[in-house]
């Protein structure tokens, strides 16, 4: 994959010109709102590294919402581990109680958990105008099914990162991450889903109807590679860090994040094994009994116009959910680059080794939950 970082240029292109129609309308719209509205701060909880963000001269787009509606955001990147910020929100949605949050940005299969337990209201569709740009395939999707509870954010791909120099050469398959010469250096994710699709790809089984025995190769695998060593930790997203160094010289990663790395670090390479990568989608998600009802409507509207859409993911290197916004990136030479990247839009070559893990039965996602957090822990 070429280097890619947030290219602080192309963002500047997308903010500030107004050659194009098509973008002027959307840019006007974006200048700044002196009457702040009669609302609450609109709160929401993400991952790190999943926006863009202020930049010198460039305002990010949590600033330019606040500016176009009055809205206060505190936007929050307190989401690391997905059961860990599950366990902090458990107990005041089963007590039916509010959170502090408005809008939750979390793991497709958590969105699933958190509407099987009714804890979340449906999206107020008439105020979301712009959910029509929704791409078809994510429509009524395995985790919402009836298509109410959910936007998706971004969709990802998890593959393989490694920093060159740490590895002394490419890599290309799972199985590079048993190598003997990475003893030592090796992480997998701590978000089971991730690191045991993967490996379930690698064992030649089919993820869109796993079971839990399909998952027994894998634990056993991980287990023994955890025993002699050859595993440093399980992550969530603070894989990051050691990436960079070279304390880690490969490791289970999301391609958005690496690719935004490789702006700090030229020696980091993301790459999609042979055996295929797993496609992951974080969406949004309103809680039961939340108080920014309506200012996460505004939210949600204003991240799926194509141009908001196109600012987002030219910092993030995910893949778009939003129509659209490929017609922006090829509005111009400074952004149709951009076009290229097969992890930002995966050509069908691409499309056919990403696969989307499958629900377990209730039975088996508890026996591989259990499994894998022993494992993990001990």
């Amino acid at each position: 994959m070429k280097r890619l970082t947030r290219r602080r240029d192309v963002l500047r292109f997308l903010i500030t010109t107004g050659g194009t129609a098509a973008m002027a309308p959307v840019l006007s719209a974006c200048q700044p709102n002196k009457g702040k509205q009669n609302s609450v701060p609109l709160i929401i909880s993400n991952w790190p590294l999943f926006i863009d963000t202020d930049q010198p001269g460039v305002a990010g787009s949590v600033r330019r919402f606040e500016q176009a509606t009055g809205i206060d955001v505190i936007y929050r990147e307190d989401l690391n581990d997905p059961d860990s910020f599950f366990s902090r929100i458990r107990l005041p949605l089963a007590m039916g109680q509010p959170v502090e949050q408005d809008i939750l940005i979390v793991p497709n299969w958590l969105a699933s958990r958190l509407i099987r337990l009714n804890w979340l209201e449906p999206l107020p569709w008439a105020q979301i105008g712009n959910a029509s740009n929704l791409e078809d395939s994510l429509k009524k999707p395995l985790w919402d099914p009836k298509g109410l509870y959910s936007l998706p954010w971004m969709v990802g791909i998890t593959g393989i990162a490694y920093n060159i120099k740490s590895t002394g050469r490419e890599l290309n398959s799972v199985d590079d991450l048993f190598a003997k010469e990475l003893h030592g250096r090796v992480s997998f994710l701590s978000m089971w889903r991730d690191t045991l699709g993967l490996l379930m790809l690698a064992d030649g089984k089919n993820i869109t109807a796993p079971t839990y025995k399909d998952t027994i190769p894998a634990l056993q695998r991980l287990e023994q590679a955890k025993t002699s060593g050859q595993i440093r930790s399980f992550t969530g997203n603070d894989y990051q860090k050691d990436l960079l160094v070279g304390n880690l010289a490969a490791c289970v990663a999301w391609a958005g994040d690496v690719a935004q790395l490789m702006g700090e670090n030229p020696d980091l390479r993301f790459v999609v094994p042979k055996t295929g990568g797993v496609l992951t989608a974080d969406v949004m998600v309103i809680p039961r009994k939340a108080d920014g009802k309506r200012e996460a409507a505004q939210w949600m509207n204003y991240v799926y116009d194509p141009i908001n859409a196109a600012r987002i993911d030219a910092a993030t290197h995910f893949i778009s959910p939003v129509k659209g916004v490929k017609k922006v990136f090829a509005a111009s030479s400074s952004t149709a680059k951009l076009i290229e990247d097969p992890l930002m839009f995966p050509d069908k070559t691409m499309a056919n080794r990403l696969h989307m893990l499958g629900p377990f039965s209730d039975q088996d996602e508890i026996a591989v939950e259990r499994q894998f957090s022993k494992l993990i822990a001990s």
